[in-house]
């Protein structure tokens, strides 16, 4: 993890140098007694997570983490116990008081990279979907599907090669399936962009199958 600590005290940031050091994963880019020096850095080289102290002249560590539009992991560094509460409705990671061991330091960090890595899995998009055919549950990557046909509370989908039908709707489909990679094109198909060989004013080729694109769809297909 990368990591910036700013606190308006030399002697604190050295101490923080130094422990971060001994983390293995914490890798510390850079020190700032300054609060907007650390804005300016921030702008350039955004990292994954900040040490900051709060009680701070010009801009206190608080105003300073609500003035970033896009916000790291935060671990708070002060002297002072009175700004737990606040710190942690900006869902700071944690509140370290000075002086702090290494141990504690350690905590910290550990709590922050485990925190990343969760964030890291939430935000990584799935490649494929499960879904039910019968009894079963099938695997099926988004990038097999040609297009779907929609049938009452019904959706076949034409993947290469093969046909599976599941029960569900386009609106529980189209919560699943992955922005800018399917164009619904009527009532009752969705079309995989990827897989589109020819576009004609009512239908569309979708290798090797004729796909009716409806009339309200056409504004739609036209910008494909």
């Amino acid at each position: 993890m990368t990591a910036l600590a700013l606190d308006d005290e030399p002697m604190a940031l050295e101490v923080v140098r130094a422990l971060a050091a001994k983390v293995p994963f914490v890798e510390l880019k850079a020190c700032f007694t300054n609060a907007f020096d650390a804005l300016a850095y921030l702008q350039q080289e955004p990292v994954d997570l900040l040490f900051l102290d709060i009680n701070m002249p010009d801009l206190s560590g608080l105003e300073f983490v609500r003035s970033l539009s896009t916000k790291p992991l935060v671990v708070f560094t002060t002297a002072y116990a009175e700004h737990a509460v606040a710190s942690f409705e900006l869902d700071a990671v944690d509140y370290l008081l000075k002086p702090f061991s290494l141990a504690r330091f350690a905590k910290a960090c550990n709590k922050a990279h485990e925190l990343r890595q969760l964030r890291g899995q939430a935000a990584a998009p799935k490649d494929y979907l499960f879904l039910k055919t019968g009894y079963e549950q099938v695997r099926v990557l988004y990038d097999e599907i040609l297009y779907l046909e929609a049938a009452g509370n019904y959706v076949t989908f034409v993947l290469e090669g093969k046909r599976l039908l599941s029960r569900m709707t386009f609106t529980e489909l189209l919560e699943v399936l992955p922005a800018g990679k399917f164009v619904r094109v009527h009532r009752s198909f969705i079309v995989a962009i990827a897989k589109i060989d020819k576009i004609e004013r009512h239908q569309l080729g979708v290798q090797g199958h004729c796909v009716p694109v409806g009339a309200s769809y056409l504004p739609q297909v036209q910008v494909l």
